[in-house]
C-alpha cells in the first residue's frame, strides 16, 4: 500500500524525541462473525524530550476521534498516508487517545479473519511483523520504542481470547488482560475464536512452573498430537534455560496453530502463532516432525533473542533470526534425549542450500544488512538472515568454544534485558567471555556479502603418500548488481579422511584447523597415505562452497551412499547440487549420481531434499532436448523405489509423493488413478486424505481429471485444506479456460484470501505446461506494477514471485524482464524480487548449456 513506508532516519528521529511508557488498547470484535470493521480505542502515554512535532502510525478505513493532551485533532487535518500527525507534542508527559474503525483482513496481515467451512465459525489472529500492529491499534511502529501493552477485548459469546498476558476470566464477554512487560509493538498479539485447547506446564528448577497451552480449531482437534508438541517444548525450556542462564521472561507460553498463516510461525511474546499445517491430518515422514520441532524451538528461542532483547533497528534482524535458528538446531542436536541428534544433517542439506542460493543472487547482502526503510526489511527475511547467519554462528562456536559462546550470550541477556541492542553490544559480551578480538571476524563475516569456495590442492608420490596439501580459498565476484566486493574470510573447518572399507566409507581421521587467506598449508597430512576421500569442511563447521579433488569426486560419485554417517553424505549431496546449479556438473550427471546413491540414503529428510532438487534440475537445468528422457528415467526410478520400499515406511511414502509429482507414462498415471479410486493398492501404503489430493492434482495437471473429479474429492474433504487442494487442482488443468480462470482469480480480482491465492498460483504454474503458459509472460509484466501498488505486501509478493515466468528459460525472458525494469522503474523492494527471479532464469540458461555440452562428450 502507498504511504505505509517508514525510513530509518524517521525512526531514528522519532526515537530521539520520544520514549513510550504504555498503551491501553480496547478492541470490540463482537461483530467478527460477520466481518467488516472493528472498533479500536488506543490510549498512549509517552514522554517527549523536547516540545515538537511527531507522528503515530495507523492503518484504518476511518478515524473517529483523536485527542492529544485533551486537545481534539480533526482527523481530516492530521490523518493521512497511514500516519496521524502530532503537531504539538509537549516536553515531558503526553497522552494521546485514538478511536478508529480498523479492518479485518484476509491477507495474513494485521487482524486476520478466517471462517472454517467445517463449523462456519470465524477465527481471528494477529500477525504484526514487520509493521502491522498499526492495522489494529495506533502505535509508534518501530522496535526500539518499547512499552507496556494492556488489552481489553469485547468478543462474541463462547469465544476464547488469548494475548501476551495470561488469559483472564471474562465478564460479560469482555476480557481484561494485565499489562505486558516492556516489549516492541510487533510482538504483541491477539488470537480469538472458539478455539480448542490443551493445557499443561513446564516445571523448572526451584519449583518454578510455566503454564503451557496449545490451541487449534475444533475441526483439527482430532489430529492434534499435543503431548508430542509439549515434549519438544519442554526440551527447549530445559536446554535454553540452562544455556542462556536467564529465566523464561514471560508469565505463560501458549502455542496457537492458526489458519492461513503466511510464514512458519511468529514469536509473539508468550503467544506464539504457528501455521496449522503443522497439525498433521495425514501421515507424514519423520522429516516433517523434525521441521515442526525446529519451528517450535526457533520460536521459543525468540522469547530471549528478539522479545527479551530486541534489535534497535531492522538492520540487526539477524540478532533475532540467526540466533533463533542456530540455537533451535543446536538444541535438537545436543539436548539430552533429543529425537533428532542428526539435526545438523538436515540443516546442511536444506537450510544451507537456501543460504547458498540466496548468497549468489544480485540481492545478496551482508548478514548485518543495510535497511533503509520498511520496504527493505519486508523482503529481507531470507536465507542469509536465517541460514547463513546460523552457519556463521556455528563457526563462531567452533572458533571460541561453546562454553565461552554461551557465557557471552548469558552476559548479553543480563546486561540488556527488556532493552534494544546493536551488533556491538553482542560482540563486546562475546569478546569478554572468549578473550578473542572479534572485530576482524565481524567485519569479514557479518558486514560483507558473498560466499567463498574451498578447494584442496594435493600432490601424491608413487607410493600414494601425500607430499603436499593446501586449501585454496576463492572469493568469486559478486553477482552483477550486488554491492560490495569479494572477500576472503577466516574459516574454522575440519578435514575428514575417509577410507573405503568393506564397501563403506569410514572416517579414519579428522583434523580441525583455521583457514585464512588465499592458500593455507596443512602440514599434518604430509607423509600420510592418501585416503579414498578427502572431505573439506567435515562436520560442516563453516559456511563455504566446498569442492572435491578429482580422485575424491570419482569415489564419491560411485559410493556417495556408502558413507556410514549422515552428515558427510549430506555435505557431499549438497556439494553435488551446488555444482549442478553452477553448471560444473551436468544435470544428466547429477541424475546419475542421485540414482546411484539415493537408494542407500537412510536419512529421510535428505531423501526428500534430493527429490525436490532432482525435479528442479530436470525442469530448469536440463537440456530441453533431453529433458523428457531425464524425467522419464526419474519417474521410473520413483516407481521402482516405491515398490521396493518397506511397506508402511517413511521411504515408501516419500517415494509415493515423488512419483505423484512426476508421473507421466500411461502405466504410472493409471497407478495414480487406481490408488485414488481403490482399484489398486500398494502394500502398507495408506492412501489418506492429503495423499489422495496429491494423486488427484497430478491427474488434473495431466488432463486425466476434471471438475467432476475435483468436486467429488472436495465433497469428501469439505475443509479449508480441501478448498486449497481443490483450488490448486483446478488451476493445474492443462486447458486455456482453466488458466484464464486462475489468472482472473489472482491478478484481475483481489478477493481471494492469502492461502487460496497461494494455492491457485501453485496450480497455475506447471512445468509440463510451458507452451500453454508462454502467453502469460507479457500479461505478467503488464499487470505487475499495478498489483504491487494496490495490494498488501504479502499478497503482492506472492504474485510478483509466484507468477514470474521462471519456467520460460530463454534469452527472450531476460530481455523482456530488462525492458520492464527499465520502463517501470519499480520500487526497490519490487525490483529486488523481480531481479532475483531473473537471476534464476539466467542461472538455468547457464546450466542448460552445461548439460548440452555433456551430451556432446
Amino acid at each position: 500500500m502507498p504511504g505505509t513506508n517508514l525510513t530509518r532516519e524517521e525512526a531514528r528521529e522519532r526515537a530521539r524525541l520520544l520514549s513510550v511508557d504504555s498503551y491501553t488498547i480496547a478492541l470490540d470484535i463482537s461483530g467478527a462473525q460477520e466481518g467488516g470493521t472493528f472498533r479500536s480505542e488506543t490510549t498512549v502515554h509517552f514522554t517527549a524530550r523536547e516540545a515538537g512535532a511527531s507522528f503515530i502510525d495507523l492503518v484504518a478505513p476511518s478515524v473517529r476521534h483523536i485527542a492529544l493532551n485533551g486537545e481534539v485533532l480533526p482527523a481530516s487535518d492530521v490523518f493521512a498516508d497511514s500516519r496521524i500527525a502530532l503537531p504539538n507534542v509537549l516536553a515531558g508527559h503526553n497522552e494521546l487517545v485514538v478511536v478508529a474503525d480498523c479492518a479485518y483482513t484476509n491477507t495474513g496481515e494485521g487482524l486476520h479473519r478466517f471462517v472454517d467451512p467445517v463449523d462456519e465459525q470465524a477465527y481471528l489472529y494477529t500477525q504484526f511483523e514487520v509493521p502491522d500492529a498499526r492495522r489494529v491499534f495506533a502505535c509508534f511502529e518501530q522496535p526500539d520504542l518499547k512499552a507496556t501493552f494492556q488489552f481489553t477485548v469485547r468478543a462474541p459469546e463462547g469465544w476464547t481470547v488469548i494475548s501476551n498476558a495470561p488469559t483472564p476470566q471474562p465478564a460479560d464477554n469482555v476480557w481484561r488482560f494485565e499489562p505486558t512487560p516492556r516489549i516492541s509493538s510487533y510482538i504483541t498479539a491477539l488470537i480469538a475464536g472458539p478455539y480448542h485447547s490443551v493445557h499443561s506446564s513446564w516445571e523448572g528448577p526451584g519449583g518454578r512452573s510455566v503454564p503451557l497451552g496449545i490451541y487449534c480449531r475444533p475441526s483439527l482437534a482430532e489430529h492434534l498430537d499435543a503431548e508430542a508438541i509439549f515434549a519438544v517444548t519442554r526440551q527447549g525450556f530445559d536446554w535454553f534455560e540452562e544455556k542462556f542462564d536467564y529465566p523464561y521472561p514471560f508469565a505463560k507460553y501458549d502455542q496457537l496453530f492458526v489458519p492461513e498463516f503466511n510464514a512458519g510461525a511468529m514469536e509473539n511474546a508468550g503467544a506464539v502463532t504457528i501455521r496449522d499445517q503443522y497439525v498433521f491430518r495425514s501421515k507424514v515422514t519423520d522429516a516433517a516432525y523434525e521441521m515442526r520441532a525446529e519451528t517450535i524451538l526457533h520460536e521459543l528461542a525468540h522469547m530471549w533473542f528478539g522479545d527479551l532483547v530486541t534489535m534497535e533497528w531492522w538492520n540487526d534482524l539477524w540478532l533475532n533470526e540467526s540466533f533463533a535458528t542456530y540455537t533451535s538446531i543446536a538444541c535438537q542436536a545436543h539436548a539430552p534425549g533429543s529425537r533428532w541428534p542428526h539435526a545438523w544433517t538436515s540443516f546442511a542439506n536444506s537450510m544451507k542450500t537456501w543460504a547458498y542460493r540466496q548468497d549468489q543472487l544480485p540481492s545478496t547482502h551482508p548478514i548485518m544488512a543495510e535497511i533503509r526503510d520498511l520496504d527493505d526489511v519486508l523482503v529481507n527475511f531470507d536465507g542469509i538472515t536465517y541460514a547463513k547467519g546460523a552457519s556463521v554462528l556455528k563457526q563462531l562456536v567452533a572458533y571460541v568454544g561453546m562454553d565461552a559462546f554461551f557465557a557471552g550470550v548469558q552476559a548479553y541477556f543480563k546486561r540488556h534485558a527488556w532493552g534494544n541492542t546493536r551488533l556491538t553490544d553482542l560482540l563486546s559480551a562475546l569478546e569478554e567471555t572468549s578473550g578473542r578480538d572479534l572485530g576482524a571476524w565481524s567485519k569479514a563475516w557479518l558486514q560483507t556479502a558473498g560466499i567463498n569456495v574451498l578447494r584442496p590442492e594435493i600432490t601424491v608420490d608413487g607410493d600414494g603418500g601425500i607430499t603436499s596439501f593446501a586449501i585454496r580459498q576463492e572469493a568469486p565476484a559478486l553477482p552483477a548488481g550486488a554491492t560490495g566486493s569479494p572477500t576472503l574470510r577466516p574459516h574454522r573447518i575440519a578435514i575428514g579422511l575417509y577410507e573405503l572399507t568393506d564397501g563403506a566409507l569410514v572416517r579414519r581421521e579428522r583434523i580441525e584447523l583455521d583457514v585464512d587467506g588465499e592458500l593455507t598449508e596443512v602440514p599434518q597430512l604430509i607423509g600420510q597415505i592418501r585416503p579414498a576421500v578427502i572431505l573439506l569442511n567435515d562436520d560442516d563447521l563453516s559456511y563455504a562452497k566446498v569442492r572435491l579433488d578429482p580422485e575424491s569426486l570419482t569415489v564419491v560419485t560411485r559410493h556417495l551412499g556408502d558413507f556410514t554417517e549422515s552428515l558427510p553424505r549430506a555435505l557431499s549431496w549438497a556439494s553435488a547440487w551446488d555444482m549442478t546449479r553452477d553448471g560444473e556438473l551436468a544435470t544428466r550427471d547429477y541424475l546419475d549420481l542421485v540414482l546411484s546413491g539415493i537408494g542407500k540414503e537412510s536419512d529421510i529428510g535428505v531423501v526428500q531434499s534430493l527429490h525436490r532438487q532432482v525435479s528442479l534440475a530436470l525442469d530448469l537445468y536440463a537440456d530441453p532436448a533431453w529433458r523428457e528422457s531425464g524425467l522419464l528415467r526419474w519417474s521410473e526410478a520413483a516407481h521402482r523405489h516405491l515398490t521396493e520400499a518397506a511397506p508402511g515406511s517413511d521411504h515408501q511414502l516419500a517415494w509415493m509423493r515423488a512419483l505423484a509429482s512426476v508421473a507421466r507414462t500411461d502405466e504410472q498415471l493409471e497407478l495414480l488413478a487406481g490408488l485414488l479410486d481403490g482399484t489398486r493398492t500398494v502394500e502398507g501404503l495408506a492412501v489418506d486424505t492429503d495423499l489422495r489430493w496429491s494423486l488427484l492434482q497430478r491427474l488434473a495437471a495431466t488432463g486425466r481429471a476434471d471438475e467432476k473429479e475435483i468436486t467429488a474429492e472436495l465433497t469428501r474433504d469439505r475443509t479449508s485444506a480441501g478448498e486449497r487442494h481443490a483450488a490448486y487442482a483446478r488451476a493445474a488443468r492443462p486447458t486455456r479456460e482453466a488458466k484464464a480462470e486462475a489468472w482472473a482469480l489472482v491478478v484481475e480480482s483481489d478477493k481471494l484470501p492469502n492461502a487460496l491465492q497461494e494455492a491457485v498460483i501453485g496450480g497455475f504454474v506447471q512445468t509440463d505446461q510451458r507452451e500453454l503458459l508462454a502467453s502469460y509472460t507479457p500479461e505478467y509484466f503488464a499487470a505487475l506494477k499495478n498489483v504491487w501498488e494496490t495490494r498488501s505486501h504479502e499478497m503482492a509478493q506472492q504474485i510478483a514471485v509466484g507468477l514470474y515466468p521462471s519456467i520460460q528459460v530463454s534469452e527472450a525472458t531476460l530481455t523482456e524482464t530488462d525492458a520492464w525494469l527499465e520502463a517501470a522503474k519499480p520500487s526497490a523492494a519490487l525490483r529486488r524480487l523481480v531481479t532475483e527471479s531473473r537471476a534464476g532464469v539466467e542461472r538455468a540458461l547457464h546450466a542448460q548449456a552445461a548439460d548440452q555440452a555433456a551430451a556432446r562428450r
